[in-house]
């Protein structure tokens, strides 16, 4: 397997190279295209405590050593293809043995999901516009009542009185001898 792990592009981007550059690599590389595979990174490149992200990438291709001998094709090819996304380029080959790659591969499922597997949500239209009012235009009443349903507050303000709610007692400011305190709400003028 060769993997090229790419940092300092976002997850989009290696996604659509890959789509159109994994064959033409797999030549390069004299492989099928099963065997190279892509890792996006939502690492970012920094440099003197700058982002970097799109102008630096750094590319590292990690291949059984076999492959070295390909890799001035390959890293050409790389450097051309990717600057269409990147104003700085740096690719690294690391080389591993053979016997050092271990992998599994299930054998009830295709070895990798293809455009033909996946389901695809249309994209927007681009004459859409954004919606910038309010979406609860309406339902505030609605939401009130709601809300008023399954809580009391105290009405002691808005008939002229003091409440004060502490602990559970009421300290209404009022003559009214059904007051009723609980959860630290005053009930004494609730009409339900």
């Amino acid at each position: 397997m060769i993997i090229i792990t790419v940092y300092g592009l976002d997850q989009y981007t290696v996604g659509h190279y890959s789509k159109h550059h994994t064959e033409n690599l797999a030549q390069l590389f004299e492989t099928k295209p099963e065997n190279i595979a892509f890792v996006a990174c939502g690492d970012y490149v920094f440099h003197g405590g700058v982002e970097q992200t799109s102008w630096q990438a750094v590319v590292k291709v990690e291949a059984p050593e076999k492959y070295e001998v390909l890799e001035d094709k390959a890293a050409m090819y790389l450097l051309k293809t990717l600057n269409e996304f990147s104003i700085h380029l740096r690719v690294v080959f690391d080389y591993f043995h053979s016997h050092h790659e271990h992998e599994f591969v299930n054998k009830d499922y295709p070895r990798y999901i293809k455009d033909e597997n996946v389901v695809n949500v249309e994209e927007e239209d681009e004459d859409d516009e954004l919606y910038e009012g309010n979406i609860f235009e309406g339902m505030e009443k609605k939401l009130e009542e709601a809300y008023n349903e399954g809580h009391h507050h105290c009405h002691c303000h808005e008939e002229g009185h003091e409440c004060d709610c502490e602990d559970g007692e009421c300290d209404c400011d009022c003559d009214d001898d059904e007051c009723d305190c609980e959860d630290g709400h005053c009930h004494c003028h609730d009409k339900n």
